[in-house]
């Protein structure tokens, strides 16, 4: 068994101790906006957020995230009143707004973890240089959409 909060809400499951965080998110949680890439932890499709900073999800067992803060890219937007009743609308992220609004994506595979490690990036640094986005989003996008990426990033600092 395993406790942890997934984009404020907390979940128990019933899994061995060291299934992926991925497939947990995926399998047992059903948000399946986490994406499976590589399976090693190098493209970060899988990319979430555990207390805030970016994490490679296929690689993490879910017995290291006890009691943490999950955060998905389902979680990015938020879907509820101020009740807390769900009442289908959305906000987006200003991250996910300058997805649409730069028309990053091209096949979009990559783009919940690129957004996620982007979101990491500019909570803790909202105005990076070129070198800090390039040592903080590894993330792998076979696409090459990393020019409309860092416009995306740019606007954002400069909003």
């Amino acid at each position: 068994m395993a406790t942890f909060k997934v984009n404020g809400v907390e979940q128990i499951v019933d899994v061995e101790p060291e299934m992926p965080l991925l497939w947990v998110l995926r399998d047992e949680l059903g948000m399946t906006g986490t994406k499976f890439g590589c399976g090693i932890a190098s493209c970060g499709a899988c990319t979430v957020h555990v207390n805030g900073s970016a994490v490679r999800s296929c690689v993490l067992p879910v017995s290291a995230v006890e009691g943490q803060e999950i955060t998905t890219v389902e979680g990015l937007a938020y879907a509820a009143d101020d009740n807390g009743l769900n009442t289908n609308t959305v906000s987006l992220s200003q991250v996910q707004q300058a997805w649409i609004d730069h028309q990053v994506p091209q096949c979009g595979y990559c783009q919940s973890g690129m957004v996620m490690a982007v979101s990491s990036l500019l909570a803790s640094n909202p105005n990076p240089t070129d070198a800090e986005i390039d040592a903080s989003v590894t993330n792998v996008c076979r696409c090459g959409s990393y020019p409309r990426i860092r416009r995306a990033i740019r606007a954002i600092a400069n909003a």
